[in-house]
């Protein structure tokens, strides 16, 4: 049983709804994360599809150690809940002095689902930002394309590179846009990726006590000030820089849909904005 403080927070689960991710930096410790380098370099074994994460890289795997940690179980658990499946993994390795990057794509044009993957992401090293890393354009997860319909696209505003010390976690939606960049240095770069299926229903999976009742009703709830509700409604009202004039309020709209689906709280909006567009009155006047 994960413990409530490793647990993500309910602002932390709102900024996932919205960005699409979450990164954790330096949250393996070095003798773990040169002890999993060499356990990537000698090859990984690979779980068939569907498989129970509990029954994976079982000990003395170094890489089961690690997604076995209390902090890592809890980011889990609160995202696809306790075991969720593999669905798989690979170990991304870019080249030293590469003339070129990975296209732009996202992975999931034929996932339609409101349940979400996560796509757990392990950097074992040091990414400075000439290595490259892994670019990511926050706030695109609803944008469902073809993975290779953005492949010219490489500079938007906006976008994150993974820059990075050595045991940084990076936690994707699994419709999230992003490639790996170019590695310019004289080392290769590594990154470890694991992707998982929820197991149960993504319903308030988070460490919820700061998800009072108020934090649901049509109100603006201030943070910053002592003892406040998480501003749930300011975090997913939060526009982009790449967002087009006026389309920015989709994204919002899908957000608030998704936050609905984690929660159960069908009443929950933010500023109005999907529940203008549910208002389909059946009463004829006199």
């Amino acid at each position: 049983m994960v413990s409530k403080e490793n647990l993500l927070t309910s602002t932390e689960v709102a900024q996932f709804v919205a960005k699409g991710f979450l990164r954790f930096d330096a949250l393996v410790p070095d003798d773990l994360n040169q002890a999993a380098m060499r356990e990537i370099e000698a090859g990984v074994k690979s779980a068939p599809a569907g498989t129970p994460l509990s029954q994976c890289y079982l000990p003395p795997s170094t890489l089961g150690q690690i997604l076995r940690m209390p902090r890592i179980q809890g980011i889990i658990q609160s995202l696809v809940g306790p075991d969720p499946l593999f669905d798989h993994q690979a170990v991304h390795v870019r080249q030293p002095n590469q003339d070129a990057a990975q296209h732009m794509h996202a992975d999931s044009i034929i996932d339609t689902r409101t349940h979400f993957d996560i796509q757990l992401m392990y950097y074992p090293h040091d990414v400075p930002l000439e290595m490259g890393g892994t670019l990511l354009l926050p706030g695109s997860h609803f944008r469902r394309v073809n993975e290779s319909e953005i492949a010219r696209y490489q500079n938007i505003v906006g976008q994150i590179p993974m820059v990075c010390k050595a045991g940084s976690i990076l936690v994707l939606h699994h419709g999230i846009w992003h490639c790996g960049r170019q590695n310019k240095t004289d080392r290769p770069r590594y990154m470890f990726k694991v992707r998982l299926n929820p197991a149960v229903r993504q319903l308030r999976l988070w460490n919820t006590d700061d998800l009072t009742e108020e934090t649901s009703k049509h109100q603006i709830i201030f943070a910053g000030v002592k003892g406040a509700e998480p501003d749930i409604q300011g975090i997913l009202a939060q526009q982009e820089p790449w967002f087009e004039w006026g389309d920015g309020r989709l994204e919002i709209v899908n957000r608030i849909r998704l936050w609905r689906f984690l929660t159960g709280d069908e009443t929950f909006d933010a500023h109005y904005w999907l529940t203008r567009l549910e208002n389909m009155p059946s009463a004829v006047a006199n």
